[in-house]
């Protein structure tokens, strides 16, 4: 009986993460942006309790993550994100991060954060403003914001091969400012 319990509580969690119920998008029919195209803005208030505001990192390369605390495909990738990307490019000046917490709080993101040490800003979406203009279901999410304010990447979930490919893309929107 436990392991059935174990069972349909990992499902839950793997349901959970792609979105919400009933029949679901594929990842690309559930993504509203394209590569190419400006991204949508986004204006948040950090943990910190800075403004982490999309508009004001024009000239700079930024990347967007959206996660949950809940999200397993979301837990695995944060390590990755900070020896890989935050590690690397975290001290540029032009170079910016944000994780965007889907629909969780402060109170509940910050300890998480702590707990981990993650250096980078992060932000909650409690009720999902951001994250709708950017897509409908399925996280984590990552998009690579060139200096013009266009989306040069877009991926969701997390796979070794697509995440090596998004920081050797940062690495060279970087190089190409240079």
């Amino acid at each position: 009986m436990r392991h059935i319990v174990i069972l349909l509580l990992l499902c839950l969690a793997l349901v959970s993460c792609s979105g919400s119920g009933g029949s679901k998008p594929s990842p690309e029919e559930a993504a509203f942006t394209e590569v190419g195209q400006a991204a949508p803005p986004i204006e948040l208030t950090t943990l910190d309790g800075d403004t982490f505001d999309l508009a004001t990192l024009r000239g700079r390369v930024v990347l967007v993550n959206f996660w949950a605390t809940w999200c397993p495909p979301c837990l695995e990738e944060m390590p990755h994100l900070q020896d890989e990307i935050w590690a690397r490019f975290g001290a540029r000046d032009d170079f910016a991060m944000v994780s965007i917490a889907r629909q969780e709080t402060a109170e509940k993101i910050a300890p998480f954060v702590a707990e981990h040490g993650y250096g980078w800003p992060f932000a909650p979406d409690v009720d999902r403003i951001v994250f709708a203009e950017y897509a409908d279901a399925y996280i984590p999410r990552n998009y690579v914001i060139g200096r013009d304010g266009a989306i040069a990447y877009q991926g969701q979930g997390y796979e070794e091969k697509d995440f090596a490919a998004m920081v050797e893309l940062i690495a060279a929107e970087l190089d190409a400012g240079r």
